[in-house]
C-alpha cells in the first residue's frame, strides 16, 4: 500500500525527491534507495525493527516456524509498510537458505513508460541496504543473455523508482549478509504471454544454474512480492474498491475471500491450473490491465509461479508443494511501532482503506 496515487493497482509513487536518485559518478553502478519512509534503510532501525517484531509477536512467528531444514525454493512475500506488515516478513523470508534470490516484484509505474509484455532487469551492480551495498548477483547477465530479445528489457528508472523489491532486501541481508539479489519487475501482461516468457526464463535459468552446479532452495530461490487486496472506498486516488460494500461485515467478506484465492491457488501441490486459476481471480478477463480483484502482484505472481513450475519440470525434481504461512490486514493486528525510529506510514489504515498481506512458501 502506498498513497492515494501509488496503490498497487495502476499508479506508483516516487516517495523520495528527485535528488535521492541522483547518481555521482562513484555510485552510478549503486541502485538507490526509492522508499526512506516506510522501510529501514539503517542498520540500527532494522536492528530495533526485528528487535520489536520478536518482541510484540513472538508467539505469531512460532505458530508460523516451519520445521527445521525447511527451505523454501519459492516463496511469495508481502512489500506494504513495515508498521503494517511487520511480522509476516520474517515469518516468510527467515526460510530463504540461498544465497542468491531472484525477486520477481511489480512494476507500480510501468505504465509511464509504456512497458508491458516483457520483464524488467536493470544494470547495476549493487543496491543500497541498511547493512552495506547489497550485491547483484552476476548470473542475471548470464540469464539475459539466454532470454530472447523482446521478452526482457533492461530498464533503470523503472528498476529506481519500484519499490516492491527493496522491501525485501533489509530482511534478506539481516539474515544473511553475503546474500546476492536478482530483480526482475512484471509489468502489464496477459496470460498467454506470461506462459511463453516464463518457459524461456526457466529454461534460462536452468541452463545457468547448472553450469555453475546450484541447486534450488539451497544456492537459489524465487521471491515474488505482493500485496494482496486492496480495499475500500476511501483515498484510493478516486477509485472504489469496496467490493461488498463499507463496514465490518463487508471487510470479513473481504478477507475470506482473500483466503478463498490463497487456499485454492497457493496450498498444496502447485500446479498450472492453479495459477490459471488465480489470473482469473484477480485480473480483468477482458482487459488484463485491469483489475478483477485488487491483488498488485496479479502479474508478478503468475510469472513467478509459472517459472518455478516450468523449472521443477525441467529439473524433474519434487512437485512443489505450497505452505499458506500467514494473512494479516493492516488492520487486523497491532501496528510496529516505529515513529521513533524515523520511519513512518506512507497511506493510511482504516476500516474504509486496508490492504491484506499473504505469506506463502512453496518446498
Amino acid at each position: 500500500m502506498r498513497t492515494v496515487v501509488s496503490i498497487c493497482l495502476f499508479f506508483g509513487m516516487i516517495l523520495a525527491s528527485s535528488s535521492l536518485f541522483a547518481r555521482t559518478d562513484s555510485e552510478s553502478s549503486i541502485r538507490a534507495l526509492a522508499d526512506t519512509v516506510g522501510f529501514a534503510h539503517r542498520a540500527w532501525q532494522m536492528d530495533s525493527v526485528m528487535a520489536r517484531i520478536n518482541a510484540l509477536n513472538h508467539d505469531d512467528l512460532a505458530r508460523t516456524q516451519q520445521p527445521a531444514g525447511t527451505a523454501w525454493r519459492a516463496l511469495i512475500c508481502p512489500h506494504d509498510d513495515y508498521s503494517y506488515t511487520g511480522w509476516l516478513y520474517p515469518a516468510v523470508l527467515r526460510n530463504i537458505k540461498a544465497k542468491t534470490v531472484i525477486i520477481f516484484g511489480v512494476a507500480h509505474t510501468a505504465w509511464r513508460y509504456h512497458l508491458e509484455n516483457q520483464l524488467i532487469f536493470d544494470s547495476f551492480s549493487s543496491w543500497r541496504g541498511p547493512y552495506g551495498a547489497l550485491k547483484v548477483s552476476p548470473l542475471r547477465e548470464e540469464i539475459l543473455k539466454r532470454l530472447p530479445r523482446d521478452m526482457a528489457v533492461v530498464h533503470d528508472p523503472m528498476q529506481s523508482e519500484e519499490y516492491s523489491a527493496e522491501a525485501m532486501i533489509p530482511f534478506l541481508q539481516y539474515q544473511n549478509r553475503d546474500v546476492e539479489i536478482i530483480s526482475i519487475l512484471v509489468p502489464f501482461m496477459d496470460f498467454a504471454k506470461m506462459q511463453t516468457i516464463s518457459q524461456h526464463l526457466s529454461k534460462a535459468l536452468f541452463a545457468v544454474m547448472k553450469k555453475h552446479d546450484l541447486r534450488w532452495g539451497k544456492d537459489v530461490a524465487i521471491l515474488i512480492s505482493s500485496d494482496a487486496v486492496h480495499y475500500g472506498d476511501e483515498d484510493w486516488g478516486g477509485h472504489n474498491f469496496a467490493y461488498y460494500g463499507t463496514g465490518s461485515k463487508a471487510n470479513e467478506l473481504a478477507e475470506a475471500h482473500d483466503r478463498e484465492i490463497i487456499n485454492t491457488c497457493f496450498e498444496s501441490k502447485l500446479t498450472n491450473k492453479k495459477i490459471t486459476q488465480f489470473y482469473s481471480y484477480t485480473t480483468d478477463p477482458d482487459d488484463f490491465k485491469k483489475s478483477r480483484w485488487s491483488w498488485c502482484g496479479r502479474y508478478a505472481i503468475p510469472v513467478g509461479l509459472l517459472t518455478a513450475l516450468d523449472l521443477q519440470r525441467l529439473e524433474k525434481s519434487a512437485p512443489l508443494t505450497g505452505v499458506p504461512i500467514a494473512y494479516a490486514t493492516s488492520i487486523s493486528q497491532q501496528h510496529l511501532k516505529i515513529d521513533d525510529l524515523r520511519m513512518g506510514e506512507t497511506a493510511i489504515a482504516s476500516p474504509r482503506h486496508w490492504v491484506g498481506y499473504a505469506a506463502v512458501g512453496f518446498k
